[in-house]
């Protein structure tokens, strides 16, 4: 058998452009979730591609492209003994079985984006190997593959239907079987939005993805030879380009007029729903026509995106439902309306139009009733979602074994501690030193000063994107040491309306930055005067300071306790009671008493 080198390259060059969008979806799921999980949906993503590559070639691809079996499914060929069945074509089996694992890969990678922040490890294997064993094969082969689809007429070049419809079916059903994300929705039927950690990361997570797409709908021709072909493959980059950037438009504009600003991760998911739009029919339809697919597409994931989150309160985080499968669904079916072949437009026919709509009803179904049996099963076996507890502290740690991506401190630290802080219990190793020996010995005493105390708590809470300055300043006037904490707050300006993918971002809930810091030969006067000037632009929300005495501060010491060079004051039986609920226990010798205190009290204590 002669192969041909340029169809040969063209397939495998492809596959490879197919490949690269897995990182894509990574980079986007990613970017439009909170960063405690983004190590644990790259690590998904990272298996989705593993697990389906394994999973379509044990028996999946056969059941694609196997000898048709009632015009359903294909014959099982367990792990592609049997590559004859392209025989006759101008480039090797193993090349077209490459790019078909890709084209399956994608599917997948499209639910793990809707099932975000909440999905068990274990399950999103399983429901991988699903749909790249059976789902999609069976789906495929409906169009591709010689079933009952491909007899009718039914048009999809490079699978809008068969690949976005399907992943987004399975979104779908999955993200109802899990439920929505703690604290997405309120009782009283409002939605909250929860943004994404990084936009950067999302958008360049989208800019592979188109890039990957030419790819995508490119390779479909299987072939680079012949001047017919060459032209096909033009055009479909370009009608393929056209659509993205009309959607992209639209989008933006949508969301532009809707919320008063372009709004950017729903710009993000009009790119890619224009993408899913014109797969279906990037070989038959015109420019002007792809313009249009694409535009459309833009405006209606907007739609449709605010339709399933708030009136179906059905929680997708990247809006996969919207964009795969119901741009999808709108591409098919566009492209009866559009061909230039045969499409109602061109032709005056309803025919082809038809077959499409029977087609995207009939994966739908299938698949919708499909993958609710296997979620049932999981549900019912394994579990779908993880504990309350492990959501709120984030995937990566607990369902992976990651110290966060964007933490300092591992997230599970917190309930680890407080476990062994109940009821007054130490961790284990560590040293009880009795009160009645620690307190004289670690509290820092000195006559009362007339007028004041010897030392003095000043907190600072203002906005995060300040504290930079307020440092330099304080470290200006002899600061030399605080604690800064981050924090969620509002005050008098209740905030200011913003929008998220059209949910409106909680207005009382605003990032703030907590600093504070114990101080004694600096006044807080002088601290007070020296924020003013550098946080004040008069407007609601530059910041606060409060002050408060010290009476007594308590260090935990890895070595033997030093004698106070000042008389300490007695301390009376109600004191030594307070002390002993504010610090129940100290600590010698043992690494885990800073991070103890710290996560008890809330609070480092430095002189300034």
């Amino acid at each position: 058998m002669s192969y041909s080198s340029v169809d040969t390259f063209w397939i495998l060059m492809a596959a490879v452009l197919v490949f690269f969008m897995q990182p894509g979806f990574a980079m986007l799921e990613a970017g439009l979730t909170r960063g405690k999980n983004a190590g644990n949906i790259v690590m998904k993503n990272f298996m989705n591609f593993s697990l389906g590559t394994l999973a379509f070639w044990i028996v999946g691809f056969s059941l694609l492209f196997g000898r048709d079996i009632g015009g359903f499914i294909g014959m099982p060929d367990f792990f592609a003994q049997h590559m004859d069945l392209m025989a006759g074509t101008p480039y090797p089996d193993l090349a077209f079985l490459l790019f078909q694992t890709v084209l399956c890969a994608v599917t997948a990678a499209i639910v793990s984006g809707a099932m975000a922040e909440r999905t068990k490890f274990s399950s999103s294997c399983l429901i991988t190997i699903l749909i790249s064993l059976l789902i999609y094969p069976i789906v495929g082969h409906w169009s591709w593959g010689g079933g009952w689809l491909a007899g009718l007429g039914f048009h999809d070049f490079a699978g809008a239907s068969v690949v976005s419809l399907t992943g987004g079916i399975c979104a779908l059903t999955g993200a109802k079987a899990l439920g929505p994300r703690i604290g997405k929705y309120n009782d009283d039927g409002s939605v909250n939005a929860i943004p994404g950690h990084s936009l950067p990361l999302a958008c360049l997570g989208m800019f592979i993805l188109w890039f990957g797409w030419f790819g995508f709908n490119g390779g479909q021709t299987l072939s680079l030879t012949g001047e017919q072909t060459i032209l096909k493959v033009a055009s479909i980059f370009f009608t393929t380009n056209i659509a993205a950037a009309a959607g992209t438009t639209t989008a933006m504009v949508t969301t532009w007029i809707r919320y008063g600003k372009p709004d950017v991760s729903m710009t993000l998911d009009g790119s890619l729903a224009a993408l899913v739009a014109i797969t279906a029919g990037c070989d038959v339809v015109s420019v002007p026509g792809a313009f249009v697919i694409g535009a459309l597409a833009g405006i209606v994931t907007v739609f449709l995106i605010e339709f399933i989150d708030q009136k179906l309160r059905i929680d997708d985080p990247v809006g996969a439902i919207a964009a795969h499968g119901g741009c999808g669904a709108l591409g098919t079916l566009l492209t009866g309306l559009f061909s230039v072949q045969d499409g109602l437009f061109y032709t005056g026919e309803i025919r082809l139009f038809l077959v499409q709509l029977a087609g995207v009803v009939a994966m739908a179904l299938f698949v919708f009733v499909a993958m609710t049996l296997g979620f049932r099963i999981l549900q019912a076996t394994i579990g779908l979602r993880v504990s309350s507890a492990e959501e709120i502290n984030g995937l990566d740690f607990k369902e992976n074994g990651l110290v966060p991506a964007y933490e300092l401190d591992r997230s599970d630290d917190l309930e680890d501690l407080s476990q062994a802080l109940k009821a007054g219990e130490a961790p284990e190793g560590a040293q009880e030193i009795p009160l009645d020996q620690a307190i004289p010995d670690s509290v820092m005493a000195s006559p009362q000063p007339v007028g004041g105390h010897a030392l003095y708590n000043v907190t600072i809470i203002t906005d995060e994107k300040r504290f930079e300055t307020l440092k330099d300043a304080m470290e200006a006037i002899g600061i030399t040491g605080m604690t800064i904490t981050r924090a969620l707050g509002f005050g008098i300006e209740k905030g200011r309306t913003e929008f998220y993918r059209g949910a409106k971002v909680s207005a009382k809930l605003l990032p703030k930055v907590r600093v504070e810091m114990v101080v004694s030969k600096v006044s807080p006067r002088t601290i007070i005067e020296t924020a003013k000037k550098v946080l004040y632009t008069g407007n609601y929300g530059d910041g606060k300071v409060f002050v408060s005495a010290i009476d007594n501060a308590v260090k935990s010491r890895s070595g033997p306790a030093k004698k106070a060079t000042t008389p300490c004051r007695t301390i009376p039986s109600s004191r030594r009671n307070d002390l002993l609920q504010t610090f129940p226990l100290i600590f010698a010798k043992n690494i885990q008493a800073l991070a103890i205190l710290k996560l008890y009290s809330q609070s480092l204590f430095f002189h300034g």
